[in-house]
Order: structure tokens, then C-alpha cells, then sequence
């Protein structure tokens, strides 16, 4: 399934969708990745514990918090996929980021994690049937498709990948 054949796209996360080419999902999930921060490794070595502004995430934290809340799309993408009708709950993602441990890690660490998280998407989602796709459920009060939260993983990615390049690279010059 492309992008472009999405039915609807969920409040809130259709901004990370549209980041996302019209391919489809199991294309977008490999390009837009881990890989892309993986050759950026000695500059986001160099970057370190640096912000760009106060209050803003470390590298690292970023790094982890694609981790963390791919591992809670993972979830709801399953649970819609296997008619589960339960609504999911939102996540703090500061929270998450604050108590995650992730500037005592390596990035190399963090990187392997997500990269294992990133194969278990593609896995789990080239499991799925067109109509598992199609599903959807309601997760923070609002409904998704299993497509879109594929492609909000992806568009997500590439969104902080973006704001790394653009405000972080600056700190390594």
C-alpha cells in the first residue's frame, strides 16, 4: 500500500505522514530508518550532549525516543490489526525521555536498539493483509489505520531525522 492510498490521515499525525514519499509502506519503513542516522555517526559522536536551544533533547534522547515510541506504535499497530477494540492511552514521550537513561548509553547502543525495533516493524507489518492494514482503532482518542500508523513511524523518523541536520549539525561545526 502507498501513501497516497491512505483512506484518511489520523489527526495529529498526518504531518509526520506527509514527511514520507508516496511509496510503499515497507519501502518508506526501510528509507526512512535507522541507516540514516547510522552514517552520521561521527558527526552526532562530535554533537555529543549539546542542544541547540535549553530545554531540548539530547542526540541521544532522540535516538531513543524514536525507540520508545516506535515500540508503542508497534503495539497499537497490532492491536488494530488483530480487531482488538480496546482505546489505547497516549504516552508522555518527556517522560519517557527524561527517565530513559539514554545519555549514560553509547550511541552505538541505542542505534543497535533501534535498528532491532526497526526489523520488527517490517516484520510484523509484511505480515499483515491488505484488510489488516485497513484496520483501525482509537489510541489517544483518535482513530488510526494500521497503514497510517506504518507511515507515521516512518514520517516520524524522517521528521527528527530533519531536525537533527538542520539545528543539532550546527553544533559540530
Amino acid at each position: 500500500m502507498k501513501r497516497s492510498e491512505l483512506a484518511s490521515l489520523p489527526v495529529y499525525f498526518g504531518d509526520y505522514i506527509k514527511e514520507v514519499e508516496d511509496i510503499d509502506l515497507i519501502s518508506a519503513l526501510v528509507k526512512y530508518g535507522p541507516e540514516m542516522f547510522v552514517k552520521d555517526l561521527p558527526t552526532l559522536e562530535k554533537i555529543g550532549g549539546n542542544t541547540y536551544a535549553e530545554n531540548k533533547w539530547t542526540i541521544k534522547q532522540i535516538l531513543q525516543h524514536l525507540a520508545d515510541t516506535e515500540r508503542v506504535f508497534l503495539y497499537r499497530a497490532l492491536s488494530f490489526a488483530r480487531k482488538d477494540e480496546t482505546p489505547l492511552p497516549s504516552f508522555d514521550e518527556n517522560l519517557y525521555a527524561e527517565i530513559s537513561n539514554s545519555n549514560r548509553r553509547s550511541l552505538n547502543e541505542i542505534l543497535t536498539e533501534f535498528e532491532s525495533i526497526r526489523n520488527s516493524a517490517l516484520t510484523l507489518f509484511q505480515g499483515f493483509t491488505e484488510e489488516m492494514l485497513l484496520s483501525t482503532g482509537n489510541c489517544s482518542g483518535k482513530e488510526a489505520s494500521v497503514a497510517a500508523i506504518g507511515f507515521t513511524i516512518a514520517g516520524h523518523t524522517f521528521h527528527h531525522y530533519k531536525v537533527i541536520r538542520e539545528r543539532y549539525f550546527l553544533l559540530a561545526d
